[in-house]
């Protein structure tokens, strides 16, 4: 059962229980989804989307132990034809516990394995889940650690039961990568874990899928560095592959609007070619939900065609040396505006919609250089917030950031391993409000606001005339998102509700965040 898997399928689309979405999906009434609802989430994503990949989340959220049991239960001529574990595939996001202690490990190990029993009655494919995502990698210890705990999970539950036999007790582990500093140096880990693993198993992996994140990096550092550090991870994890001889096939971690990935229907053949090299990417809900189904399926089937045949673009040592110290450049602003901003963007967040059953979260601000520890709202919901207030973060140390990049002569090298930057600028511009952005500037009578606002000015400012765009509304639908987040801020300077506010908005730009 639980043995290294030598010849599975890759999977190329991995829908996601990301809560990201503004409208209910086709399947339900309301755009909020229980826990027990996502059995119905699940089976849309492989049957009527046709993606080849599932993430079950445990990090984060409440989860339903049984879920793959109502799946079964519930489908099973279905996945008599297109076998879980086999065919689609049902991947693990389990908890962190070096980052967040928790009790849920040891129920995640559980349900994978009373899973594989339960697929072993009903004669199918087992084990349908053989796969976990551990959040938050640091070091090859954190997976090897997974692997050992799994496989003593499983030899404990196979001798006190005498139920099936388990194998080896193996468990793949994907890494995902979530900061700046760890997206660079991620060959480190992925190799030392080769090496870990051939003492532990006394063979190197079948393969290996390694998770770059798109979100995290971009709300700790801002957009440029998270697009040039997941360039650079592409690449690290390619030349690892080529040094070891171990098949490694990325993940993309991206949501919809350009600032956690820019994935979605409308602008996806300009999107996608920034993530040449990966072998995944993940559906998030506002893809799934809040575009018409044709648009969904033409861009998914666009996917599809392209990603495989993708190659990474190799990052030379010099190259990476001197893209680590651009981030930095894009960072120190970006992280400098923001620190200022938290008390604000804390305080709006209230009013951003919850659409999962989520647990409260540990993550910080707070890697990033001479700001501290400051609290912020999830990626989803940070950006939910900046794109209510008419000011999409993508722009957010930018444009202070490439004055910085044109002054040192390191433009053309940001344009080289960003090549879509104008595009992802234009795209997040169309939600731009720049009447709120001079009204925060001249709110004088608050100094800490007209402060951070001035700064955002700059930095739009510097995008329009060192990139020779124009940002803004330019469709209807454009202006009337610009009338919604003015109606925001002026609503709340009145003490009124601006909740449907919030969720209109939400609904024309087709992302929660």
């Amino acid at each position: 059962m639980f043995n290294p898997q030598l010849h599975r399928k890759i999977p190329v689309l991995m829908a996601t229980q990301h809560p990201d979405n503004a409208r209910a999906p086709s399947w339900s009434t309301t755009p909020y989804i229980t826990s027990q609802q996502e059995t119905e989430d699940l089976y849309e994503s492989f049957e009527t989307l046709n993606c080849d990949e599932y993430m079950w989340d445990w990090e984060g959220k409440f989860a339903d132990e049984a879920m793959l049991e109502r799946l079964l239960s519930k489908h099973i001529d279905t996945f008599r034809k297109k076998q879980i574990g086999r065919d689609v595939f049902l991947t693990m996001r389990i908890p962190n516990i070096w980052e967040e202690k928790t009790f849920k490990l040891a129920r995640a190990y559980m349900s994978v394995l009373s899973g594989s029993e339960f697929a072993r009655t009903l004669k199918l494919h087992t084990p349908p889940v053989f796969e976990m995502i551990l959040p938050m990698t640091k070091s090859a210890d954190q997976l090897t650690y997974i692997q050992e705990t799994f496989r003593k999970t499983a030899q404990v539950h196979e001798s006190i039961f005498d139920d099936g036999n388990f194998g080896k007790g193996y468990i793949h582990v994907i890494p995902i990568f979530e900061s700046i500093e760890n997206l660079f140096k991620c060959d480190d880990v992925v190799s030392d874990y080769i090496v870990a693993h051939k003492k532990m198993w006394k063979e190197n992996p079948t393969h290996m899928r390694v998770f770059i994140a798109r979100s995290d990096p971009a709300l700790n550092a801002g957009l440029v560095p998270a697009v040039l550090a997941s360039r650079v991870a592409l690449s690290n994890v390619c030349n690892v592959e080529m040094r070891t001889g171990v098949a490694i096939h990325p993940i993309i971690g991206t949501g919809s609007l350009p600032f956690r990935g820019g994935i979605n229907p409308e602008n996806i053949k300009m999107s996608l070619s920034q993530y040449a090299g990966a072998s995944t990417v993940t559906i998030q809900s506002a893809f799934r939900f809040d575009y018409e189904m044709p648009d969904v399926k033409k861009a998914l089937a666009y996917i599809k065609k392209y990603l495989p045949q993708s190659t990474p673009v190799v990052v030379s040592e010099s190259e990476k040396n001197e893209l680590f110290k651009v981030c930095s450049l894009f960072s120190k602003p970006y992280s400098k505006t923001i620190a200022a901003m938290a008390p604000f963007i804390n305080e709006i967040s209230k009013l951003i919609p919850s659409r999962r059953e989520r647990v409260q979260h540990n993550g910080l601000f707070g890697y990033s250089r001479g700001v501290g520890k400051v609290r912020l709202p999830r990626a989803i919901g940070f950006t939910a917030v900046c794109y209510s207030l008419g000011i999409p973060p993508e722009f957010i140390g930018t444009g202070r950031g490439l004055m910085q990049a044109k002054k040192m002569g390191l433009l053309p090298l940001v344009e080289k391993h960003f090549h879509t930057m104008r595009n992802e600028l234009e795209h997040a511009g169309k939600f731009l409000n720049f009447e709120n952005v001079e009204r925060f500037l001249k709110d004088s009578h608050i100094p800490e606001v007209a402060s951070w606002a001035k700064e955002i000015y700059e930095d739009v400012k510097a995008c329009e005339d060192i990139l020779k765009i124009e940002l803004g509304p330019k469709k209807a639908n454009h202006f009337v998102h610009r009338n919604y987040t003015s109606n925001i801020v002026l609503k709340r300077s009145m003490g009124l509700n601006c909740e449907e506010d919030v969720l209109a908005a939400a609904q024309l730009r087709k992302s929660l965040g």
